[in-house]
Formats: C-alpha cells, structure tokens, sequence
C-alpha cells in the first residue's frame, strides 16, 4: 500500500466516466424540475444520533462511519438522505417536493457495483398521496428511457406484508420485522435459505403465502392500495409488476414499496428503490436513483470538447477565435504544436482540429479538418461556427 492507493470501497471518476455522470446529473435534474421538485443541500456529518433515529435496527444503520471531532462529539457520517428531511421539512408549505444529489457513506462489504461511498440522486414528497408514488415511477421511467436503460418496476404494499402477518397470528412487531425483513431477501438468497432463516421464528410455513399468484392477496385489505396504485400508473402509462415478497431494506417504509431492476438482467442489484413513509407524522413518499449503478448502464452520448485550435505563433488571434467560439456555445481549446496537437485531439476524441497560422489569418479562411474522416477544408470563420453549431 502506499499513500496514493485508494481506500477500499472508494473510488476516482475522471476523463469519459466523469462526463458521463455529469450528463446523467444534467438529465435528472432537467427531469426532477420539469415534476416540480425543488433542490437542496444537507451536510454529509451530521450528530451520530440524529443519523440512528428511530431505525437502529437497520442493517444500514448498523455500517454507519462513526467519528468524533475535537470537541469529542459522537459524529457520523450520512448513509442516506431521506433521514435530513426531518430537519428540511419544517415550516415548509406542503406539499414539499424536493430533490437531493450527494454523497453516502456505508462501511459495508464492497463488490463491483457496492461502493462505501456513493452518490444518491433523491426524490421526495412530504405530504403525499398514492397518486405521488404513481408520479414518481412515472418520473423514474422517463429517465430511464432517456438513459436507454431497459427495466422493470416492481411493487408492493408494506400494509399489505403486516396484515398478512397479522392474520397468520404473528403479533409481536420486533418478530414481524424480522421475518418481512428475511422474505425481502428471496429474490437474493434463494428459497431454501429463507426458509431456513424462518425457522427461528417458527415462520417457515409463512413463505408459501407470498410465492401465491396476484389473485390470492385481492382478499386481503391493504390490497386495495396495491390497486389504486396500478390505476394511478395507468393513467400515467406505465406498467407494473406486483412482487408480494418486496419490502426494501428500511423499516420506516408504511405503505407503499417499490424497486426496479434492469429486464435485460444486466445488472443483478436494483437500480431504483423507494417507497412510502412518514416524515415527522406527515405521509410522504420518495425514490432514489443510484448514479454509479445508472452510470454503469446509461446509453447516451457525451457533451466532449468540440474542438482543438492549434496555433502557429499565432496567439492573440487564436485566442480572439477561441473566445467568438465560446460566445456561440462551442467548446474548444487551444495548443500550440502540430503533432502534440493532432496526437491530443485523437487520444481525446475530439471530433474537430482548426490550425491558425499566418498565411490563414491573411485569406480569412481557416483550415478544418474532420478527425474521424481526415477530410480538410478551408472556411471562413462565420462559416466554421454554423458548421460546429449544428
């Protein structure tokens, strides 16, 4: 190891990566304002406490990065940031719609797609409805059509997993977080070792119930708000699947639970995932995209530099050009040797190289050469900013 290495579950984004996220940032954004969500901001330390709340049992909670600062203070660093809406939401009108792009913190195990830090991209309506979780699924599949991602979103009803339990004589609510918190896992563990897991509570029989079709949980009453909510995503034009072993990992989720997955099977973790809770007593609703696993998968083209101006000894009036570039929305930059130039703009891909010398600055024209085709011209400078705009 040395001083340089990265700490493990860490990582560095630079060059196309970097890009690529700052795109897929750009196209949240654009989306989350165009549903009426608001931005904040929240710091990443917050007092230890103050991150456990009411959900200390948490698998999350329990891989939390603890610290202390000088004044010997029990500190933490943010795992989530839904929990900093207790703090946001007061004396706020409502409802209060807001969006969120941060960093987490886990100290958890890593994988290729499980970092210790990560960046959540996170929706949120305090003082919500089930016509809310309708829209927000509903944002959440404009994204990910315009990310080119293919999926599937999956739901169910917190309620619905509770009266279930209910009704097979599991009263203790310590007990029956257990076992939905075990059943979420069947999509991940397997049958047997659920069934297995079950067993210390004497529950194991329970799992045949929620590998029963749609139809069988219509008699149950919590159902009712599965289908309200796939009337509401009608309505908004998408599809959904009902999965009745669904919960999401945090317990503070009251009614409704949703995930989305990939359909290819290109990616094995969820994508997406969020649901329904309260928020200092008030009903409120929320999803969060992951911008390292959407990363991963998004199909878009990249906003690169659009071209490289090579200069021949001739500064100012490169540096004149460069500017009536950036005025019109080009991006470009500027070296000041031929072979350094061209081996540059290749290895970056830039799709355009300009030279700048004497005998151009006389004739007005300039010479353009296409990078991917090789094929040169001479142009006027009016002429190559409408050929770079388009």
């Amino acid at each position: 190891m040395t001083e340089k290495d990265l700490v493990k579950g860490f990582k560095d984004f630079t060059g196309e990566e970097s890009l690529k996220r700052e795109k897929i940032k750009e196209i949240l954004i654009k989306n989350f304002k165009l549903y009426g969500f608001e931005p904040a901001e929240t710091p990443i330390i917050e007092y230890e406490e103050f991150v456990k709340g009411n959900n200390q049992n948490d698998d999350a909670i329990s891989d939390i990065f603890k610290l202390k600062d000088k004044g010997n203070r029990n500190l933490a660093l943010r795992y989530e940031l839904t929990f900093q809406l207790k703090r946001l939401v007061q004396n706020k009108k409502l409802p209060y719609k807001r969006y969120q792009i941060g960093e987490v913190f886990r100290d958890e195990p890593t994988s290729s797609n499980r970092f210790r830090q990560f960046t959540q991209c996170d929706i949120d309506i305090i003082g919500s409805t089930i016509k809310d979780d309708a829209e927000i699924l509903k944002l959440a599949s404009e994204i990910l059509n315009q990310l080119k991602i293919s999926y599937e979103i999956f739901v169910n009803n917190r309620k619905l997993m509770n009266e279930i339990l209910e009704k097979e004589n599991i009263k203790d609510e310590k007990i029956r977080q257990s076992i939905i918190k075990e059943i979420d896992k069947l999509d991940k563990l397997g049958e047997t070792e659920i069934r297995n897991n079950l067993k210390k509570f004497g529950a194991e029989k329970i799992l045949e119930i929620f590998k029963k079709p749609e139809s069988f949980f219509k008699k149950y009453e919590a159902y009712k708000e599965i289908e309200e909510l796939k009337e509401y995503c009608k309505y908004f034009g998408i599809n959904t699947t009902f999965q009745p072993s669904l919960a999401r990992g945090l317990s503070y989720y009251n009614s409704s639970v949703f995930e989305i997955k990939t359909k290819a099977g290109e990616m094995k973790e969820s994508i997406l995932g969020g649901g329904s809770y309260l928020m200092n007593e008030i009903q409120s609703t929320g999803i969060s995209f992951g911008l390292e696993r959407i990363s991963q998968l998004a199909k878009i083209e990249l906003d690169s530099l659009k071209l490289l101006i090579i200069s021949i000894n001739q500064e100012k009036e490169s540096i004149k050009f460069a500017e009536e570039l950036r005025k019109n929305n080009i991006s470009c930059m500027i070296l000041d040797k031929i072979s350094k130039g061209l081996e540059y703009a290749n290895s970056k891909i830039i799709p355009y190289v300009l030279f700048i010398g004497e005998e151009e600055i006389k004739k007005k024209k300039f010479k353009l050469r296409d990078m991917k085709t090789g094929k040169e011209e001479f142009l006027s400078s009016k002429d190559i900013i409408k050929k770079l705009k388009i």
